[in-house]
């Protein structure tokens, strides 16, 4: 078998003396040996003859640039040794100019994943900066890259990754990774899965990948107990009286939310602008949603209408309110929901809100079709999710009260 001579392979830097430079220096060689077969390139790297260690193919000395050519000697064994095993995984055999070749490739600019996907980011920064997308979106996916260079370098030995390298196996493997040796729960894993899906359907679109390598993974979301306020907690927070303006501020831009359902992103750029009148003689909050770039339309009930008059002229730039930071905000409503009764086993976050919103409405006879839009869900089905919530609520509250029919009960069986 072709991985038993693997011992053969040899990588040797030598100079090249016969035809030294202008200004007396030479080019330092790479050959590479493969089952006694040779294939040589020059590495680009001029030297002062007298400074090479010919015994260890290194330049001789402990200076800045001695140092600075010895590293990237190392550097082009170690991408030399990584096309290797790669060709050898791939294909099972390896020559000397298929290695030598697939080197100089990588080396001279060829598109590999992780380059495409360094412009992915690149591109994805620029609409954020334009206010297409959020930054907190473009953080995932630089995370999600963090992840995969770490799982090539190793599971493969990989500090690259072709595009042929990109398969089924390596999709599972991924996962297996992240959920065993990060120790990531469920639905971190089916996030990132889907961000890693999205750059890969963007690399099949243009042509650089030959099939979709998540054609053989399965993976959905774990629904979990999505928390919200019920109406009689919603009111004890609308009567609390805070101390402090801040936490007023906080506040009410929470209830504002929860009778809107606009996020913390969308809150904070919301603008004068995006209030409008509508033929039917209302108000209308008009945005498009940062997260889902979605339209997300919402008439304005007499309590936002409040909200945004108590706050009007506090802030610049045409912006309705003046938002404090997001981790700033959940300290605060953390602080509040603790001195009020109801609230203190409860976690309230400003993301709360959004969750409080669809209840709220739903339960009030809101159709499923217009609570969708209001969000600006993309699909209805993330919309029913609230109306699974609402379901399991009326379950557990027919179970609390079911202990009440018990004489009842006692009194039907002893008639039959």
């Amino acid at each position: 078998m072709e991985t038993t001579k693997k011992s053969t392979f040899k990588v040797l830097f030598y100079l090249k003396k016969n035809a030294p430079k202008k200004n007396g220096k030479v080019t330092v060689m790479c050959r590479v040996t493969v089952n006694g077969k040779q294939s040589a390139f020059s590495t680009k790297l001029d030297i002062c003859a007298t400074n090479w260690d010919l015994k260890y193919g290194r330049v001789l000395g402990k200076s800045r640039e001695a140092q600075d050519t010895n590293s990237k000697l190392d550097k082009i064994r170690l991408g030399i040794e990584e096309c290797y095993s790669k060709i050898l995984k791939n294909e099972g055999a390896v020559n000397s100019a298929k290695l030598k070749n697939a080197f100089l490739g990588m080396e001279s600019g060829e598109l590999t994943f992780f380059k495409f996907y360094e412009q992915f980011l690149s591109d994805y920064e620029k609409k954020v900066n334009s206010g297409l997308r959020v930054k907190g979106s473009h953080g995932k996916y630089k995370t999600l890259l963090k992840h995969l260079r770490n799982f090539a370098k190793i599971k493969y030995g990989y500090s690259d990754v072709s595009f042929t390298d990109l398969n089924c196996e390596f999709v599972q493997e991924f996962d297996y990774y992240l959920r065993n040796d990060k120790g990531l729960v469920h639905n971190t894993i089916w996030l990132y899965m889907i961000g890693f899906t999205t750059v890969c359907r963007l690399a099949m679109n243009r042509k650089h990948l030959a099939f979709h390598p998540f054609s053989e993974y399965k993976n959905t979301k774990k629904d979990k107990d999505r928390g919200y306020l019920i109406r009689n907690e919603l009111e004890e927070l609308v009567k609390f009286n805070c101390e402090k303006k801040i936490d007023e501020l906080v506040k009410d831009l929470f209830v504002f939310s929860c009778f809107t359902g606009l996020s913390y992103s969308d809150m904070k750029g919301l603008r004068n602008s995006n209030i409008q009148d509508f033929f039917d003689g209302n108000q209308w909050i008009i945005v498009r949603r940062k997260k889902t770039a979605t339209s997300s339309n919402v008439m304005l009930l007499d309590i936002p209408k409040m909200i945004i008059e108590k706050y009007a002229g506090f802030s610049k730039d045409g912006k309705v309110f003046p938002v404090p930071s997001n981790s700033y905000c959940n300290d605060r409503l953390s602080a509040i929901s603790e001195q009020i009764d109801c609230l203190k086993e409860k976690k309230v976050t400003f993301h709360l809100a959004r969750h409080t919103f669809a209840t709220l409405f739903l339960s009030e006879g809101v159709p499923l079709e217009s609570l969708s839009k209001m969000l600006g869900h993309k699909n209805i089905a993330t919309t029913q999710i609230y109306a699974k919530i609402l379901n399991e609520k009326v379950g557990k509250d027919m179970q609390k009260v079911s202990h009440k029919f018990k004489s009842l009960e006692r009194s039907f069986v002893s008639q039959l």
